[in-house]
Order: C-alpha cells, then sequence, then structure tokens
C-alpha cells in the first residue's frame, strides 16, 4: 500500500489478513479517499453514513437489526469541523480517524479519557503550508486594502473616475505576533519573516528553544499585544483557548487581528466591538464563532476580508488529509498500530515509526 501521505511520513502500511469491517463516514469526503476504503482487496470493508443510520430509525426497523448495526461499527472517519456526535453510541469504536489537524469537534475527555478510543488526525506537512499561506493571504489583502482595490477595477469605477484607489499600508518590516507556535504557526512565522522581513515575536505555553533566536518571546499575551502590528491566531480550538482573544486582547493591540485557527478562540463580539469604535484597524477571518454563520456587522465592513474556513482547501493538500485519513485506519486494521495519534492519545497508542 502506498499514497502520497505514506511517502511523505517515510511509512508503508502492510495489511496481512481478509476481514469484514464496518466504518461510519461522519461529513463529507473525497470520492478518492472513499474509494480506497472500499476497494481495499485486503478487507471486505463496508461505509456506512450518518444519514444510513439515521434512515434506519426514521424508518422503524426493528431494534435488534439497529442495534446489530452499531455493535458492527468498529472504526468512524470523520473531520475535525463535524467530529463526533454525542447521540450516537457506537459500543465497539475502536479508531476515530478525523480529517483535519482540529479535532475540537470531537469530546477527547469522553472518548480518549473515559473510553479509551484511540483518536487520529492529519498534522500533514502539506496543511502546514496551506494555513500557512492562508494566513500570509488574509495579511496582505488587509494591509495593501486589496477588496477596494479590485472592486475599483472590477466595477469600471477606475475608468469612469479617472481615480487612483486609496493609497494602502505597507505590509513589508511589520512587527508580527504569533499567538501559538506549533508546526503551522512555525511555517507561518518563517513565511512572513522570508517574504517580508517582518520582526517576529510569539506567545506559547512555553519558550522553543529550537527557533531561531531573532524571535522574541512573550509568556504574557497582552504584552505582545502592546508590543506587535498584527496578531495571528493559530492555536487549537477548546474550552482551554476560547476567547483567549479578548476586547482587553484587542484594545492592545489596535493594529490588524488574523485568525486562521478556530472562531472560538476570538470573542467575536469584542472583535465587532474594537472594529467599530475604531480600536482595531482591520481583521482577516477564515474562521468563525458560529460557523457557518458569519455576523452581517463583520460583512458590511470594508476594513475586514472574510473567507469561509478555507485555510487548507486546495484539492492537493485534502488529497494527501484524506489518504491520511484511510491510512490511519488501514494500519489499525493491520496490526493495531496508527500513524499520527491526537497528542492525548500518545500515552497509549501504539505508533508506526518511520522506516
Amino acid at each position: 500500500l502506498t499514497s502520497s501521505s505514506m511517502v511523505s511520513l517515510g511509512l508503508s502500511p502492510t495489511i496481512k489478513t481478509t476481514t469484514t469491517k464496518s466504518i461510519l463516514l461522519i461529513g463529507p469526503t473525497m470520492p478518492e479517499t472513499l474509494q480506497r476504503l472500499t476497494n481495499n482487496k485486503e478487507n471486505n470493508i463496508i461505509v456506512y453514513t450518518l444519514q444510513q443510520l439515521q434512515q434506519q430509525k426514521q424508518q422503524q426497523k426493528q431494534d435488534e437489526d439497529t442495534d446489530d448495526l452499531l455493535e458492527r461499527i468498529e472504526y468512524v472517519m470523520t473531520n475535525g469541523h463535524d467530529g463526533f456526535p454525542k447521540n450516537i453510541h457506537l459500543p465497539n469504536v475502536k479508531l476515530i480517524s478525523s480529517n483535519g489537524v482540529g479535532y475540537d469537534g470531537i469530546n477527547v475527555k469522553d472518548i480518549v479519557g473515559e473510553r479509551g478510543i484511540l483518536v487520529t488526525h492529519t498534522p500533514h506537512a502539506y496543511l502546514n503550508a496551506e494555513t500557512s499561506t492562508t494566513a500570509l493571504l488574509l495579511y496582505l489583502a488587509c494591509m495593501r486594502n486589496f477588496l477596494h482595490c479590485e472592486q475599483h477595477a472590477r466595477t469600471g469605477a477606475w475608468s469612469e473616475t479617472r481615480k487612483a484607489a486609496p493609497l494602502s499600508h505597507t505590509a513589508d518590516r511589520r512587527k508580527i505576533g504569533i499567538l501559538g507556535m506549533g508546526r503551522i504557526g512555525k511555517v507561518i512565522a518563517k513565511k512572513f519573516s522570508a517574504a517580508l522581513d517582518c520582526d517576529i515575536s510569539y506567545h506559547a505555553r512555553s519558550k522553543k528553544e529550537s527557533l531561531p533566536c531573532e524571535y522574541t518571546y512573550f509568556d504574557d499575551l497582552l504584552e505582545m499585544a502592546k508590543h506587535v502590528e498584527c496578531l495571528v491566531c493559530i492555536v487549537p480550538g477548546g474550552t482551554a483557548t476560547k476567547h483567549l482573544v479578548n476586547a482587553n486582547i484587542l484594545d492592545a493591540l489596535g493594529g490588524t487581528l488574523i485568525n486562521v485557527s478556530r472562531g472560538s478562540v476570538v470573542d467575536e463580539e469584542a472583535l465587532i466591538d474594537a472594529l467599530q469604535k475604531g480600536k482595531l484597524k482591520r481583521a482577516g477571518l477564515d474562521v468563525f464563532e458560529h460557523e457557518p454563520h458569519v455576523p452581517q456587522a463583520l460583512r458590511e465592513m470594508n476594513n475586514v476580508v472574510l473567507l469561509p474556513h478555507v485555510g487548507s482547501a486546495t484539492v492537493e493538500t485534502r488529497a494527501a488529509m484524506g489518504e491520511l485519513t484511510v491510512d490511519n485506519i488501514l494500519q489499525h486494521l493491520c496490526d493495531g498500530r496508527v500513524l499520527t495519534p491526537i497528542p492525548e492519545c500518545q500515552h497509549f497508542a501504539h505508533i508506526k515509526e518511520e522506516e
């Protein structure tokens, strides 16, 4: 079994047994990803959708038939947004393979902590690159007033009025603060530094000794917000980071906010208030607190750039992430090991190491 995700990780799972396994698919997936499961020659894999489970109940089939199906499902393939619904009880699930680096849609405390179920995600190198590019795109669009300039040309206003678009602001040599310095944060820092000669600061749980010495570490987010001109959010979602960027942080920042992490990280009401009152100059947002809802107030602001959560949404990256999602399942079918468990599972997961 070979795939682009296995090549990038230096791994190649080999499946030896022939079994029949039932998998629950939650949320959308690429046809090629699904085909790798259903066409697997070493296993007879049957994929059920969440809708099929719900239809069984609606059609009032015999209780034992539905219960039998629920008991047969040992694997779940989902994504970070759809996660794992709390109202579905699958007593024999061994692994939840999530497509995406974030997994806040999965109740880790219950699934991992209490039930001991393995959860994997897809921290792929492609994803790091794509999300960091989206952060850079949002930043440039904000600083160079892309939305207004593009409309000035597209609507014909430029040719009709003979007037130039208003001047924008330079994106180069700015003080950039990165909230979160994990895999993606490091790539963001590298791109902003190399491409725009920006001064990099960061806030994380601890100082990262492996980072370039010119990066400045702040153990206090508020102090970093006072120091930088742009704050880029790239921390995981969840209760620990909910509204980490609040009114106080936004007031201290005063410049530009870029969010490519999770909508819950930023207090959206405080953000709107800061923008309306001019306390914050501009914002570039790929994520929102109550997706897919985007507040009308944000949509009406011409100093806000909005994207529909497309941080890593390219054909190439989503294909690689989908393959890694499947590879985690196939590897577990092979020998009980997984490739990329979430950190909360590291202490008990059997991990296939690079060869």
